[in-house]
């Protein structure tokens, strides 16, 4: 066509051979034969570089490997050696034996368990403690509230030792820090004295249904109470457990026994408020009872108190509610739950069932006075309870057997 210019035809190739490649340059086919031989020299570099690192922090490594500790032989527990009562009052020592001369006591059909050596006393499950709310305040008759007196201005002057006391009796020794003390108070002849010590020495004195002190000793940084304690004896709560639970004999003897000691404290102006069958002591040989741990207790008074000290599930409805309880009520409510435990075996009111409940259900085997006397003692309202003279005449204590 005219007036364009034609462009060269390429030469085609012919049938069957291959276009002819560019020949490579000497510097290039070299490059390409070393490259495999650098990068196995790279890795053999990089290789070597982190076995050694390894090798150099192996050591180190083992070093810090947690090695295995010896097996420990585990030491035998010695046998705890403290009087039953509140955790807050026992931080301390007491030694099981046998007090001089038992009471003459008619001995209790004890059933077909047979006296087995005392087991082992452990601290109550429910710590025994005062009320935690702030501004309770509790007045104490003629008890001092604070540390105390110094422990240099009074020595007991039954003793001025403690080496020997085992020697000398076959007692339960109770010691308690002087910083627990709370309360304190004046003995007879114008001493100083624990307010525990105090109320013993009120009720202690010839009379059979309550624990006999013996001497108290006043340390630098305690003070050691020593106190009768029966050879052959256990608390309640392992008289029952031991039984299952008691035949309404033996429970009408034995708390027969524990009402005349709450009676006779009462008449001494002591208010005991832990009772419980942990502070019930009953000699297996001549079925004495004997209240025991006044740790909690204080002086009796005619009005309302609005602190608690004792056993939590041990206290009455109207301190759960308002936060005041009367003395004696109190007390026949505690005395309820105790005749409750000895007849059916456990205690009326598990924890988490609420105490203001409808019907108090009882075992069909118990006697209808059995059962009067248990719904009575329990009843909800504190002005409805039998006072403890009312409780010394029941027929059912009587052992008087209504048709």
């Amino acid at each position: 066509m005219p007036g364009r210019a034609m462009r060269p035809a390429r030469p085609r190739p012919r049938a069957g051979l291959r276009p002819p490649r560019p020949r490579a340059s000497r510097r290039g086919l070299a490059s390409a034969r070393l490259l495999p031989y650098w990068r196995w020299r790279c890795w053999a570099g990089i290789s070597a570089c982190l076995l050694g690192s390894i090798a150099s922090l192996w050591p180190r490594l083992a070093r810090l490997r947690p090695r295995p500790r010896p097996r420990l032989r585990p030491r035998p527990r010695r046998r705890p050696r403290l009087l039953p009562g509140p955790a807050e009052d026992t931080d301390g020592a007491a030694a099981p034996a046998a007090s001089a001369a038992p009471s003459p006591v008619r001995a209790l059909p004890l059933g077909s368990a047979a006296p087995a050596p005392e087991p082992p006393v452990s601290p109550s499950k429910e710590a025994t403690s005062g009320d935690t709310r702030p501004g309770a305040v509790e007045e104490q008759p003629g008890a001092v509230s604070g540390p105390g007196p110094s422990a240099d201005s009074r020595v007991s002057p039954a003793g001025k030792a403690q080496q020997g006391l085992t020697e000398r009796y076959r007692v339960a020794i109770k010691r308690v820090p002087r910083n627990r003390i709370r309360h304190w108070g004046e003995l007879p002849d114008g001493t100083s004295a624990p307010l525990e010590v105090v109320l013993l020495d009120k009720v202690s004195t010839g009379f059979p249904g309550v624990v006999q002190l013996l001497e108290w000793l006043e340390l630098p940084n305690n003070v050691v109470l020593v106190m009768e304690r029966p050879e052959h004896s256990e608390d309640l709560l392992h008289f029952i457990r031991a039984r299952g639970f008691l035949s309404e004999e033996v429970a009408r003897e034995l708390f027969r026994q524990v009402l005349e000691a709450v009676r006779h404290c009462t008449s001494c102006g002591v208010l005991h408020r832990d009772l419980k069958p942990e502070n019930i002591l009953v000699d297996l040989a001549t079925g004495q009872a004997k209240l025991i741990d006044f740790g909690c207790g204080t002086h009796l008074q005619d009005t309302a108190y609005t602190r608690f000290a004792g056993t939590p599930s041990y206290s009455p409805p109207e301190w759960n509610h308002f936060g005041w309880y009367y003395g004696e009520a109190a007390t026949v409510w505690s005395l309820g739950i105790v005749l409750h435990q000895m007849v059916c075996g456990q205690h009326p009111f598990p924890k988490g069932r609420n105490i203001s409940w409808g019907q108090l259900s009882l075992p069909q085997r118990l006697s209808q006075d059995c059962k009067e006397l248990i719904r009575w003692c329990l009843s909800l309202h504190s002005l409805d309870r039998p006072s403890l003279e009312d409780l010394s005449c029941d027929p059912w204590l009587q052992d008087i057997h209504h048709p």
